[in-house]
């Protein structure tokens, strides 16, 4: 869940990427790939650990077998159609593996030598992994080639990993039925390329894209914007003009993917833009969260979480990123822990409505300062993936929190990356769901506010209104007051 501003120019992703969506050619990551920490270790440790999860490991749901061997790790992606290698990797340390493109694989094993499980850093909750005496038989041959083999490896894929068919009323095997007899063994790749984007455009979902070195199709949900950089900078600059005029200490953080301000009659406004980008290009993750926790640290103060009366947190332009960072925020806005979700993926190819057992997701307050008033919650369309997540988070938050603006993108699950066998193709689909306590998604819709308003619409723009800031600003007025916090001691 997850946005930078690069544009993927080549299809050259990990099992730890994410990308978001956007319309038409447009793509940008949403959960970054980062570069891999040292880490120091001795031989005898590293040794060990490794010896536990040595072999092959088939992982519940995601379509995968993990191979692992003498410092090494490599990925096979599998439906029962196909096996076609994926990402590989080296270890770094004892169960921890660097994969080529930056990505960051911790396995350990549990229960035994038969059980392990594997967490991709950034990411919440791990995937189980089942030990298997042999590959699939697929993995053993060549993978077949061409036009018609990607075709069923993209139709195949689907059928066994996504959730949302049914939701969205669309009959994937009559599309299968209208677009295979078109394929053929002298299909070109730009062909094969646009047959692939009018099966995926019904779907409306912004985690399905296809693509080939800087050709990409992903669109968003109908009546709704994706965030682009474009977009951030407008948006931003006019928040700046109209609603912070007046504001003290405002302040941008995390390479401007945060910004803070104190407004006028005791209140607060936190702006995130993002749940990636907040260190250099290529910097470790641990990178990242620790520029998280100095701007959390700046701004959630002992005396700002004690004098606050109201907090705005803005999320209408945020394109995603790493779903702990949220949880990470959270953790400064409740002094009670609570289940932010449970997250489940898909794990029985023939049959969409059976799971893997759903792994709850806990904000567990913060050893630091907390703000535990009232909060509202701006949304809207252009809250993407991560930043549904942690709105999700505040659902059940303990304490007064209201959702203002739209309805948000209705995108929530990590992005499963395939490779396809012919001209360099790849795809990008979701195949988990976030559960709230009742056990629903809004995987589709969004997540819908308690108070509709225009969110950044033309007519916003020309009438100098913000109609959705204003509203949070009255619901403040009114509920606001004095509230417990507490400093983490």
């Amino acid at each position: 869940m997850r946005m930078a501003t690069a544009v993927v120019t080549a299809l050259t992703l990990t099992a730890g990427t994410v990308l978001t969506a956007g319309a038409a050619t447009a793509v940008t990551p949403a959960k970054r790939t980062v570069t891999p920490a040292a880490t120091t270790t001795t031989p005898a440790a590293s040794a060990t650990a490794e010896s536990k999860i040595r072999g092959l490991w088939r992982v519940n749901g995601y379509g995968a077998v993990w191979s692992i061997g003498p410092g090494t790790i490599q990925k096979y992606e599998t439906t029962s159609v196909s096996c076609l290698k994926g990402d590989s990797g080296k270890r770094t340390g004892p169960g921890r593996y660097a994969t080529k493109d930056g990505a960051e694989l911790t396995v350990r094993a549990a229960h035994g030598r038969d059980r392990a499980t594997l967490r991709m850093d950034a990411s919440v909750g791990h995937q189980e992994l089942r030990r298997v005496g042999k590959l699939p038989a697929a993995c053993t041959r060549p993978a077949p080639q061409g036009p018609v083999a990607a075709f069923d490896v993209f139709w195949q894929s689907f059928e066994e990993n996504y959730p949302f068919f049914a939701a969205k009323g669309i009959d994937w095997h009559a599309v299968r039925d209208r677009y295979r007899p078109k394929v053929h063994a002298d299909t070109t790749r730009e062909e094969l390329f646009t047959l692939f984007s009018e099966m995926a455009d019904p779907l409306e979902d912004a985690h399905v894209g296809v693509g080939y070195g800087d050709r990409f199709f992903g669109r968003v949900r109908s009546g709704t914007v994706m965030p682009s950089e474009e977009l951030d900078a407008r948006v931003k600059k006019f928040v700046l003009a109209r609603d912070l005029k007046g504001a003290e200490h405002v302040q941008d953080f995390a390479k401007g993917r945060i910004t803070y301000a104190d407004l006028p009659g005791g209140k607060g406004y936190l702006r995130i833009s993002g749940f990636s980008g907040y260190a250099d290009d290529g910097a470790p993750y641990s990178a990242h969260l620790a520029e998280l926790d100095r701007t959390l640290g700046t701004v959630f103060t002992k005396e700002r979480t004690r004098s606050l009366k109201g907090l705005i947190v803005d999320l209408r332009i945020n394109g995603g990123g790493s779903d702990e960072l949220g949880l990470r925020i959270a953790s400064r806005l409740t002094d009670t822990g609570y289940v932010a979700h449970s997250k489940r993926a898909r794990n029985d190819p023939a049959d969409p409505t059976r799971h893997t057992r759903p792994q709850p997701l806990r904000v567990t307050p913060a050893d630091a300062p907390r703000y535990t008033g009232p909060i509202a919650v701006l949304t809207g369309g252009s809250t993407v993936s991560a930043g549904e997540t942690f709105t999700q988070a505040l659902i059940d938050r303990p304490g007064r929190t209201v959702r203002i603006g739209q309805p948000t993108q209705g995108v929530f699950s990590d992005i499963l990356p395939r490779r396809l066998p012919f001209g360099g193709m790849g795809m990008w689909l979701p195949n988990e769901e976030f559960l709230t306590r009742s056990g629903t998604t809004f995987d589709g819709p969004g997540i819908p506010p308690h108070l509709t308003e225009p969110v950044f619409t033309e007519e916003e723009f020309e009438k100098n209104r913000d109609s959705a800031f204003d509203r949070a600003l009255k619901f403040l007025a009114t509920r606001g007051g004095p509230q417990g916090t507490r400093d983490g001691s």
